[in-house]
């Protein structure tokens, strides 16, 4: 049934965008633009990209490592985890914050004629990952892990 949806919904749906976006005009841009990039200003030292990455990561992380403990404390300590809904609060706060906190560090980016935003951006709210992953190998040290399974049930 995923097949017949596929060429039944959404290839029609492309070849018809196609033709309809093959009889429209060519866009113009309202303003000529230069291949030549402008020079970025000396950017002051809390806006490189080390700082900005790991500032962007540990603020959204300290908003959920607790909650982070007690889930991973009931998956491997055998515990039962019943704070479902206060999970999905701490995700939400999680969300927001890394959204806000993106948000910031683009916007004194951008405020500082820096145009080279894309990626900054992506690894500021992204650092939390890498929080989250780094915080994994030290709860993992904590365990007693005997065996070979563990080791391959947890990485």
């Amino acid at each position: 049934i995923l097949i017949l949806l596929w060429f039944g919904i959404s290839t029609p749906l492309v070849f018809m965008g196609a033709y309809f976006g093959f009889k429209q005009d060519a866009i113009e841009f309202p303003v000529n633009t230069s291949n030549i990039p402008r020079q970025i200003p000396d950017q002051p030292w809390f806006m490189g990209w080390a700082f900005t990455t790991a500032v962007g990561g540990v603020m959204p992380f300290g908003a959920c490592f607790l909650e982070l403990f007690f889930i991973m404390s009931s998956i491997w300590m055998d515990q039962y985890y019943y704070v479902f809904g206060f999970l999905f609060l701490t995700f939400v706060i999680l969300l927001l914050t890394c959204a806000e906190i993106t948000i910031l560090f683009t916007y004194f980016q951008i405020c500082g004629e820096d145009y080279r935003w894309w990626w900054r951006s992506f690894s500021t709210g992204g650092a939390t990952a890498l929080y989250v992953y780094g915080y994994s190998f030290h709860y993992f040290k904590q365990l007693e892990s005997n065996s070979v399974a563990t080791y391959i049930l947890y990485f």
